[in-house]
């Protein structure tokens, strides 16, 4: 069964983005390629490396990848081979339901949520957000948690310009503050 999120791409979307962006060709639309989860994991949470790995695999269904750090830095109390943070990298139908997940349920649950920055953009078609704890995912019970983390999510998409994603985003969903 397809997504929902990719179903409305596809029939309510690619339509609307040919009358507004103006273009003919369908293959040079922008689209989604992948969503990366990215969660640092500090000096002092080290004991609880499995709980947050374990919170990353319930919210996106895949096991991350635990990052290392290639460099001893004294200043940050960091050895060489330790661990300083996990990612996820979603593609396909994966990407689609979390991102439908995202912007149906989990941001409206944030406290006092007036919708994301449409600035944080990077020049070439990606978004990243950050979401200060893991709590407001309804896979995370508040009450096993011992330690609250954030975690960075970033949106790849196949657009050239900003203001290209930023449309297709909007169109999906993505709840924009009025900025």
């Amino acid at each position: 069964m397809m997504p929902r999120l990719k179903q409305k791409y596809n029939s309510e979307v690619i339509p609307k983005l040919k009358d507004v962006l103006g273009m003919t060709n369908v293959l040079r639309m922008p689209r989604l390629v992948k969503v990366v989860l990215n969660m640092g994991i500090s000096a002092a949470k080290k004991d609880a490396v499995n709980n947050l790995v374990a919170d990353l695999t319930k919210i996106t269904g895949q096991k991350p990848v635990l990052n290392k750090a290639r460099k001893s830095v004294s200043n940050f109390k960091v050895r060489e081979g330790m661990i300083v943070g996990a990612k996820v990298t979603l593609r396909g139908d994966r990407m689609y339901e979390f991102l439908d997940r995202m912007m149906t349920v989990v941001l409206p649950r944030i406290r006092d949520f007036r919708g994301v920055s449409p600035k944080a953009f990077d020049g070439r078609g990606s978004y990243t957000l950050g979401v200060k704890e893991q709590t407001v995912f309804p896979e995370i019970d508040p009450n096993t948690v011992t330690v609250t983390q954030g975690m960075d999510i970033t949106i790849v998409t196949t657009a050239r310009k900003d203001n290209e994603a930023r449309e297709m985003l909007k169109m999906l969903g993505m709840p924009f503050s009025g900025n």
